[in-house]
């Protein structure tokens, strides 16, 4: 249950009935009120817009409507106080009774808990990481794949039908560079001394074994043809190795793709040919020159004429060229016809996880699908900001292997997943992270994800010495959820039940605004509130947690701990990350 959407429901309700009474004008339009957390919890649960917005459109001053609209929700049954604050806000108060029966509706779901049916089954495509095939995943390529595939997992908590997709870039020069880097050490598989890797080619350690592989495979047939006759044989050698490596250091971060779309693949079947024929028909194609960018010139600007895209008639600031000037598809071409095929296989919400250095790409991808769909698909691009490597304070260095990076893997076998994946999500997407290795693994409050996981081995502790002392209380939520829970009556005890009613609006929101870091963020303020209750029982002795002599009382906290290591877990369950019941 989101409780802010049912108390919405109630007031647009209430609204209704005071405009069939005659206490404010018929016919306004409810759809801009909402019912939140005040922004300060001493003005009461929630809060309400309701007068403020209707205030204009009635003609009336809001504190009117809502001294009117408090009336009436002082009269509900959930509600033990309802007030009028400022210009017209209203507060609620609502009843310990109500609290008790959240913290019930927690214990029965379990950490299906904040499932929600906000999506109504909608298909989205989430399409992330994306990474050439070209050798090993960066640490940047890590948070992509960490935001995209948190992202799918909220969307999908929310209600949504969700692809995860991965578009394999197999058709431009960087995979014939990667073919010519590949031959180099298949030849040195067989024995060749080759020297220094030559400038343009790739110099990391990752192609020793294929090229091994190639070499024991094929023996020396490559090397008594030309370029020209290997080039593409152990181009698709190198991808599908590249590929196998790709999904293995995917795997290794918990990430799995439901779809692999090859670029090559839809060039090949003509779908970019098809794609262009749509536009050239809408009248959205035509030979012209464009001006010179200011500053730097970008890869695909010539100073001649070229074919061109009306993507500033779709909100871009420039038009696009499609094809270069010796008749081959740009880069951008291929892309929209890719974005095409996800919309013919039945998506009209996309979403695209890219790296920073992309942004100048959204605005063209943007126009792109609106011309290719005609307004029928929408496209949110979600840019990651770069990750600095740290430890100890201190840049990390660059990974031989690799050779100009550090390798996504050698990071989680230096963390592990779960740290990896909780610390992507720590700030948001658009924002630089900085990632310390020796930091994220410290056992202190300031490190998030020890914070989190440390609330929920604490519940767990908990629960394990009250099996002991207390072998008579069975602790299955649904059993729990019968206890007598208007024994919580401490504002520390009811702040934690609140907190963790909040989670169905986190899942909603996160999935609506496209933002997986909001989960990491509520997860923290839920462990906030509950080290402040264990800190608050070392103090006060009344608040311990099992109570000898207090059967009662203890059942009705242990159903509150294990609602708060439930609401914990399904946060987690929707980060990837796997909650532990013990610290080590």
């Amino acid at each position: 249950m989101n409780l802010f959407n049912y108390f919405r429901s109630i007031v647009v309700q209430s609204l209704k009935e005071m405009s069939e009474g005659g206490e404010i004008p018929p016919g306004l339009d409810f759809s801009k009120i909402t019912v939140e957390p005040p922004r300060d919890a001493s003005h009461g649960d929630i809060s309400t817009n309701a007068a403020m917005v209707l205030a204009k459109p009635a003609g009336m001053k809001p504190r009117d409507i809502a001294e009117i609209l408090v009336e009436r929700l002082d009269l509900l049954g959930d509600v033990t106080r309802a007030e009028v604050a400022g210009p017209g806000f209203i507060n609620m108060t609502l009843s310990d009774e109500f609290w008790g029966k959240r913290l019930a509706d927690v214990l029965e779901a379990g950490t299906a808990y904040g499932t929600g049916t906000a999506g109504e089954g909608v298909q989205v495509n989430v399409e992330y990481v994306s990474a050439n095939p070209t050798g090993p995943m960066h640490v940047g390529h890590g948070r992509g794949a960490v935001v995209g595939d948190a992202l799918a997992s909220v969307l999908e908590k929310a209600g949504y039908s969700v692809t995860r997709e991965y578009y394999i870039n197999d058709a431009g020069a960087q995979v014939d560079t990667l073919a010519r880097s590949l031959h180099l050490r298949y030849r040195e598989a067989l024995g060749e001394d080759i020297g220094e890797i030559p400038e343009g080619l790739y110099p990391g350690d990752y192609l020793v074994p294929a090229g091994q592989a190639l070499a024991e495979r094929d023996g020396d047939v490559w090397l008594k043809v030309s370029e020209e006759e290997w080039l593409s044989e152990i181009r698709s050698f190198a991808i599908s190795a590249m590929l196998d490596l790709i999904r293995d250091d995917l795997k290794a971060l918990g990430v799995c793709h439901d779809v692999f779309s090859s670029e090559r693949a839809l060039v090949d079947a003509g779908a970019v040919d098809e794609a262009f024929s749509y536009l050239q028909d809408k009248g959205l194609i035509y030979t012209g020159v464009l001006e010179p960018p200011k500053g730097k010139k970008p890869d695909d600007w010539e100073p001649r004429p070229q074919t061109l895209f009306r993507a500033t008639e779709f909100g871009d600031d420039v038009d696009r060229p499609l094809k270069k000037s010796d008749g081959t598809w740009t880069y951008f071409a291929n892309d929209m016809a890719y974005h095409r095929d996800k919309y013919r296989r039945g998506f009209t919400s996309l979403i695209n996880v890219w790296g920073a250095d992309h942004g100048g790409y959204v605005k063209r991808m943007e126009a792109g699908v609106k011309a290719l769909t005609d307004g029928a698909a929408t496209i949110d691009v979600k840019l990651c900001q770069m990750v600095n490597l740290l430890e100890a304070g201190e840049p990390v260095k660059m990974s031989k292997r690799a050779g100009t990076f550090i390798t996504l893997r050698s990071v989680i076998d230096k963390v592990g997943k779960d740290v990896a994946r909780f610390i992507m999500l720590t700030r948001k997407n658009d924002a630089q992270l900085d990632f310390d290795l020796a930091k994220v693994l410290e056992q202190s409050k300031d490190n998030p994800v020890f914070y989190v996981q440390y609330a929920h081995a604490r519940i767990h502790s908990v629960l394990r010495h009250a099996s002991e002392q207390f072998p008579g209380i069975g602790q299955d939520g649904h059993e729990l959820a019968k206890a007598r829970l208007d024994r919580l009556t401490d504002p520390a005890e009811l702040g934690l039940i609140k907190q963790m009613s909040v989670w169905p609006r986190i899942v909603e929101s996160a999935a609506e605004a496209h933002e997986p870091h909001r989960v990491a963020f509520f997860l923290n303020d839920l462990a906030s509130h509950f080290h402040a209750l264990w800190n608050k029982g070392k103090d006060d002795t009344s608040l311990r947690f099992l109570v000898e002599g207090d059967e009662e009382l203890t059942r009705a906290r242990l159903a509150l701990l294990r609602g708060a290591g439930t609401v914990i877990a399904s946060g987690l369950d929707v980060l990837g990350v796997k909650p532990v019941e013990e610290m080590r």
